[in-house]
């Protein structure tokens, strides 16, 4: 392992890469830091402190602590992730857009316009939706969190809120394309990974209070080692299925008759589906608890971490993502298509038609248990709030990212060094990257 670490310095290319990308991340944690105009931090400080566990909690957790600060990047980057699903969503219906899938990289870049623009206008609607909500809100001492309300306050929130989300998506972008892993990935994983430490602190005060006695820390700390230990190896599962090469004569040569295997990955859409239900729930039931109506609260408590409604709600988007983004990611036809076209067929299966929905069906059955894997690691952190009044949300769909993101960023480092003849991390047994 410490050989491999040693190898990263000797290839400039990955240097760069790893250094650049940790300078975006410095960025974007000095930017969470950065308080929007006109909010009285203190009075929306004391507001937080008893948001623990629930929705705000939640989305401070995936911003990074910037909602609980209501810095320029209080929004994080949900709006962009929003405007991902919406778009690709729109894109079975819309046949203009299910063109610019097969265009190749122009297209791609049509619909990467597309979703910035999306993330706009749902950066705008937030911002604003926000902006009215502090309005009447005020702290427990009757301290009003807005200082000075009005339109002029909501037009700078609304433009501030948008300009940082906009920034993020950017900074996001750069990662992708000139640092290492997947950009917006790794803004979740750094605004998660850099709550840790105020978490382990707080769990000790809490601990020295009596608030949370000694068998149930040993409890989570062994809960948390094992969902580590299960989430790596769910992640690195897959179902082989069987190829077969038939032997063609090309004048004095034969080609083929080896045998090789498909596989097919349990968990194929890796963090997204968590991440895009955590984004669908979270749009409306923000705007909901921050508009001054009585039945919007009453969706907000609905909509609340830990109740039946939620955590149902939750779960079924997660399955549903999970199917269709594998469906998006992997496509049976062309699968079957490739393999009739170089001589390649499943041992008792027809190519074609049938060798496709064969991999169909092996695809749905496997995607399912990777749904049911996904959800169960998801509402843990829910259940150990409300039945155990753990004081923080931290747990499942956190854990998931930060372990899925780091074998996904290890794998790319792995591919780097074997690329450029070094020794991997781990010696005989190189690190696979969650989407194989």
């Amino acid at each position: 392992m410490l050989k491999g670490v040693e190898g990263i310095g000797n290839v400039p290319e990955l240097r760069k890469r790893i250094l650049f990308t940790l300078m975006m991340l410095a960025v974007y944690r000095i930017g969470v830091q950065v308080p929007t105009p006109g909010i009285d931090t203190a009075a929306l400080a004391s507001f937080f402190a008893r948001a623990q566990g629930t929705l705000f909690g939640m989305f401070d957790m995936f911003s990074g602590g910037a909602l609980k600060n209501f810095s320029i990047f209080a929004l994080g980057i949900m709006p962009y992730i929003s405007a991902s699903i919406i778009i690709q969503l729109l894109g079975v219906a819309i046949p203009h857009l299910e063109q610019l899938k097969k265009e190749g990289e122009a297209g791609r870049k049509k619909i990467s316009q597309y979703t910035r623009y999306g993330t706009v206008g749902l950066s705008i609607i937030q911002g604003f939706g926000i902006a009215i909500g502090l309005e009447s809100m005020t702290s427990p001492g009757g301290v009003p969190v807005v200082a000075i309300p009005g339109w002029s306050f909501r037009f700078l929130t609304a433009l501030t809120l948008m300009s940082g989300t906009v920034f993020l998506m950017w900074l996001g972008e750069q990662i992708t394309e000139r640092g290492i892993g997947n950009g917006i990935s790794m803004i979740i994983f750094a605004g998660i990974v850099a709550r840790m430490p105020s978490a382990i602190i707080d769990t000790f005060r809490l601990m020295s209070t009596g608030e949370i006695n000694a068998g149930l820390m040993i409890f989570l700390l062994v809960m948390m080692i094992a969902v580590v230990a299960f989430i790596c190896f769910m992640e690195r599962a897959h179902r082989k299925i069987p190829i077969h090469y038939a032997r063609r004569v090309v004048g004095r040569k034969v080609y083929g008759g080896q045998s090789t295997h498909l596989p097919l990955k349990v968990n194929t859409a890796g963090v997204i589906p968590p991440i895009f239900a955590s984004s669908i729930i979270m749009f409306p039931a923000t705007i909901a608890n921050f508009m001054p109506f009585e039945w919007m609260h009453s969706i907000s408590q609905a909509l609340r971490p830990g109740s039946l409604i939620y955590e149902s709600l939750y779960v079924g988007l997660i399955i549903f993502f999970c199917y269709f983004y594998t469906a998006i990611q992997f496509n049976p036809e062309d699968i079957a298509e490739n393999l009739k076209k170089n001589g390649g067929y499943i041992p008792g299966i027809r190519p074609g038609r049938r060798t496709a929905e064969f991999i169909d069906t092996i695809l749905a059955r496997i995607t399912l248990v990777g749904a049911a894997y996904v959800s169960v690691i998801c509402v843990l952190p829910s259940i150990l709030i409300s039945k155990l009044n753990v004081p923080f949300y931290f747990g499942g769909t956190a854990l998931l990212i930060v372990v899925g993101v780091a074998m996904d960023t290890m794998g790319q480092i792995e591919s780097h060094l074997i690329t450029r003849n070094y020794e991997g991390f781990m010696k005989g047994a190189p690190i696979r990257g969650r989407r194989g």
